[in-house]
């Protein structure tokens, strides 16, 4: 919006001060090309009378004089020379033709010396020259507002069209295209606002897009434990015998449970959008962080007979990061790998120019390379023989990946530099590390 008042600004004084500079030039020109031709035309008339009063008596001057203002309806005296008190370089030019131009209260008049009588001047009053015509007054004055209407009206015309496509993209997102987006100009006055409701359109789309997979996997995936639990209701209370009504019970207890975790992972995952809004920065080890997600998960490879280990840095590094989120990015990552894993699980940290990674590698059927864009959406799982029989939910990516883009960070999968499988990488953005600090 800065953008914005500075041009508006801008505007304004532009179109005042060329509209200004226009018309003092334009009214100059006319003012002296309008007293120049008058100017002229008072000196030819009195170089006129010059010649006419040079022919008469000069008992017959004043008579003639008179006749003379009578018959051009200007007003003209004769002035004894004796009376005019001029400074001798001025008298020279009272014989010269169109006479000698003088002002006195602001009223010009024109002298001229009668060539057969130089006793004698004719003094020929002029109308004065700083009158203004109001017409014309008006006529710039509205020039003038005009001008700077103009000069506005063309700078609000982009800035019209702007908000027009942004009221226009608005109205569309608001009955359901979110695709819609405002073509980018880098020299519109409001890009920044233009900037900032794109990326709010793209925000949108993704969370009602992942809410309408949210819906879609909970209605999917709910109907096989409420179909299990109509069963056992059902099969409970035709049932005469205690055992198997108590075993009926059970089953709808494990049933309710999965519910229970289903509806509870679904639920934090919909709700992960506002912690973005209140992550706790701190300066941490990274060799501490990656330690704990490799203890932590020291039981679940056992559990599936894999070798879990990590390559540390050989130096203390800390870094700005929200412990917990990071700490569950790794260890998605992590517990991913070892439900796939063949026999090992390897983490490690790169630093490359101030921005550090976390890589976990795993020994097993790798990443088809046309699943590699999808994987990180929530509720997709590449391998069906993992149901959610098991507790998963196809959540533990998106969670990551969700985190990452907290972190302005990125999540990638390759193919494992040292093992058979597949490579997920957390990549941290260059940051103020404890060296940095120091300085």
């Amino acid at each position: 919006m800065k953008r914005l008042y500075i041009s508006m600004v801008a505007a304004v004084l532009g179109a005042l001060f060329i509209i200004n500079w226009g018309l003092d030039k334009l009214v100059a020109k006319q003012g002296n090309e309008h007293e120049n031709t008058e100017l002229v035309v008072y000196q030819k008339l009195v170089d006129g009378f010059e010649q006419q009063l040079s022919n008469v008596k000069p008992i017959d001057l004043l008579e003639k004089t008179n006749q003379l203002a009578q018959y051009y309806q200007v007003n003209v005296s004769l002035e004894s020379t004796d009376n005019i008190a001029l400074p001798q370089s001025l008298l020279a030019q009272l014989s010269q033709s169109g006479g000698l131009l003088l002002a006195s209260n602001d009223e010009p008049y024109l002298l001229r010396k009668i060539t057969l009588h130089p006793e004698t001047l004719i003094h020929l009053q002029l109308p004065p020259m700083t009158s203004e015509n109001v017409q014309e007054n008006l006529l710039f004055t509205l020039i003038l507002y005009l001008g700077i209407c103009g000069i506005i009206l063309l700078w609000l015309l982009p800035l019209t069209r702007r908000l027009y496509l942004l009221t226009f993209s608005a109205a569309k997102i608001g009955s359901g295209d979110l695709s819609i987006r405002v073509p980018f100009n880098r020299f519109s006055y409001i890009n920044t606002l233009e900037s900032s409701f794109n990326n709010m359109a793209a925000r949108i789309e993704k969370l009602v897009a992942d809410n309408k997979i949210l819906a879609r996997s909970i209605s999917h995936d709910i109907r096989t434990p409420m179909s299990c639990l109509r069963f056992g209701v059902e099969a409970a209370l035709d049932c005469d015998d205690l055992t198997k009504k108590n075993n009926y019970l059970s089953r709808m207890e494990v049933e309710l449970t999965r519910m229970e975790d289903m509806t509870t992972a679904f639920l934090d995952y919909a709700g992960m959008e506002r912690q973005s809004f209140h992550l706790k920065l701190d300066l941490i080890d990274v060799n501490n962080l990656v330690e704990v997600v490799t203890n932590d998960c020291q039981s679940l490879a056992e559990q599936h007979n894999i070798k879990l280990s990590c390559e540390l840095l050989a130096t203390e590094k800390l870094y700005s990061l929200d412990f917990h989120w990071c700490y569950r990015a790794a260890l998605n990552l992590v517990s991913n790998a070892i439900q796939h894993a063949d026999s090992q699980v390897i983490l490690s940290i790169g630093i490359n120019n101030q921005e550090f990674s976390i890589a976990v590698e795993d020994d097993g059927k790798g990443i088809p390379k046309d699943k590699r864009d999808v994987i990180f959406s929530p509720f997709i799982k590449l391998d069906n023989s993992r149901s959610r029989e098991q507790g998963h939910f196809g959540l533990g990516l998106a969670i990551s990946a969700k985190v990452m883009d907290w972190h302005k960070g990125k999540i990638q999968v390759d193919a494992s530099h040292s093992l058979p499988g597949a490579r997920f990488v957390l990549l941290f953005p260059a940051q103020i590390n404890t060296e940095n600090l120091s300085l």
